[in-house]
């Protein structure tokens, strides 16, 4: 009984040091992921500042006081929360096209040669076009709508999503294609539930390109397509370069700052989740 009693007063005060201890982990990870990031923020702000005291420029560079006050000012307004659902809107629908499409062809043209000789230069050759190039093509196909600027958007992202997927099957073992088609996987199974997951984080790179060429792509088209009715981070972007409203303008770079960096910080915690799970971490 005695054993049992202290048996059981050890096992207490290891549950009691295993749970402060593991709030400690969390708490130094979420400190080193933060800092860095706080410190990088906190340069930026000291070598604006001083810029913005030296005078250089400064009827184009307003100081950071100035335009903060400014984003928060458009922040209290209903315009400038639509103008950011209705581009995010945009970014996700035309991605997502984007993703299906480049995940198809993609697909296609890594398992089939014929379509690899075929169209696999002309893939690298539409991912260099500038999305610039589409949007004469999308006003005429289109008119001055959202469905000109979702097609800007697959013809930017979908090679890359496409070739993505080509670099991650290329580099997929063939004794694992070949032990898969001893299991019995053959056609679409084979590919949707090996080719591709083993071609992953080859994929989930070119994705994270992908985004970055579709949101290039949206922005450039939100300041030239111009649709009635439907404000966008793009519009307001012209609106205030028109205006020569520079701390306006500077307010809604920093919109666009704070939105990749949230994008990128998604694509950070699906790349971490894929490397834990393939034991790389």
């Amino acid at each position: 009984m005695a054993t049992d009693t202290t048996l059981a007063g050890l096992d207490a005060l290891d549950l009691g040091d295993e749970t402060p201890s593991g709030a400690r982990d969390r708490l130094a990870r979420i400190g080193n992921i933060v800092w860095p990031k706080a410190a990088a923020v906190a340069l930026v702000w000291v070598i604006w500042e001083l810029v913005h005291l030296s005078g250089w420029k400064h009827y184009v560079l307003p100081g950071p006081g100035v335009t903060l006050s400014n984003l928060w000012e458009q922040a209290k307004t209903g315009l400038l929360w639509h103008a950011i659902g209705d581009t995010m809107e945009r970014a996700l629908i035309g991605y997502a096209l984007a993703l299906v499409i480049g995940t198809v062809v993609g697909l296609l043209v890594a398992r089939v040669p014929l379509l690899r000789t075929a169209v696999g230069s002309l893939i690298t050759g539409l991912q260099t076009m500038p999305s610039a190039a589409w949007i004469p093509f999308a006003i005429i196909l289109f008119g001055l709508n959202t469905s000109a600027i979702l097609f800007i958007i697959i013809m930017a992202a979908t090679p890359a999503v496409a070739n993505g997927l080509i670099a991650g099957v290329d580099y997929t073992p063939p004794l694992l294609v070949k032990a898969g088609k001893v299991m019995g996987l053959r056609g679409l199974s084979l590919n949707w539930h090996l080719v591709v997951p083993a071609a992953l984080p080859t994929f989930v790179a070119g994705l994270k390109q992908a985004w970055a060429f579709g949101w290039h792509a949206l922005l450039t088209a939100e300041l030239l397509v111009l649709v009635a009715g439907q404000p966008s981070i793009g519009q307001l972007f012209q609106a205030d370069q028109d205006q020569t409203d520079m701390p306006s303008t500077i307010a809604i770079m920093i919109v666009i700052l704070i939105i990749g960096v949230a994008v990128d910080a998604a694509f950070g915690v699906a790349n971490r989740a894929i490397r834990k799970r393939w034991g790389l971490t």
